[in-house]
């Protein structure tokens, strides 16, 4: 299978009957699946996802009996993927399906370990938003030098092989880029579109994208000056 599709959704019933067709047409020509962590929702969600399993069989979906977050809907989401790479992208709608074969087409061409980030080049959020963004983007491209503009992006492709190596903690889903750095894995920006939410509401402001994120941008900081990459000269087999 080329690649497997999460999508971390709470409360998003509204929302994904339209992104999921959307992903469908996206990769129409690939070998993908769809794989759906119902993150403890208290809407429609699951029953609704049990409907369009009927009618999308690469739908795959898991439901968290409570609320665990988006870092541990990505990361199981991760571990039951079966597909060659992973693509992470939001429940809410706001990014665009669209945008995922060109990750993919990135990640092949450039081969390898690589993490394909997306940049939303013009934001469809709220002035607040995009300012809690900013300011979350600056201090944490400061603090791990990771190179990515926009690390809040909900849109990214990497190797599955790859992000089973990263460690798993709350909120790791905020740094993806950096610890893939840390392995020494390529790491590619590529601007996508970005929509703005139809239904629903945001689960993140200033308080959890930037306060909450500082003492785990240090925990990285942590990891990555641990981090030893091995050169390996030869190898028999």
């Amino acid at each position: 299978m080329d690649v497997s599709v999460i999508i971390p959704a709470k409360n998003e019933a509204e929302n994904l009957p339209i992104l999921l067709k959307e992903v469908g047409q996206a990769l129409e020509s690939e070998q993908f699946e769809v794989v759906v962590i119902d993150d403890g929702s208290t809407d429609n969600s699951w029953n609704l996802l049990c409907e369009l399993k009927e009618s999308y069989p690469w739908l795959r979906a898991l439901r968290l009996g409570q609320s665990s977050g988006q870092s541990t809907a990505v990361w199981l989401g991760g571990r039951k993927a079966k597909g060659r790479f992973v693509a992470t992208i939001d429940g809410d709608g706001q990014n665009d399906p669209a945008d995922i074969p060109n990750l993919l087409n990135q990640a092949r061409q450039t081969g390898g370990d690589v993490c394909v980030c997306g940049i939303r080049t013009r934001r469809n959020d709220s002035w607040l938003k995009r300012m809690s963004s900013k300011i979350a983007n600056g201090v944490r491209r400061r603090l791990l030098s990771d190179g990515v503009v926009d690390t809040g992006c909900g849109l990214k492709l990497l190797n599955r092989e790859l992000f089973l190596t990263l460690p798993y903690f709350d909120h790791m889903h905020r740094f993806l880029p950096a610890l893939c750095v840390r392995t020494g894995a390529k790491v590619l920006s590529v601007p996508v579109n970005h929509r703005a939410r139809v239904a629903g509401t945001s689960k993140y402001g200033l308080h959890n994208r930037l306060w909450v994120g500082l003492v785990d941008m240090a925990g990285v900081r942590w990891l990555q000056k641990r981090a030893k990459k091995p050169l390996l000269q030869e190898e028999l087999q």
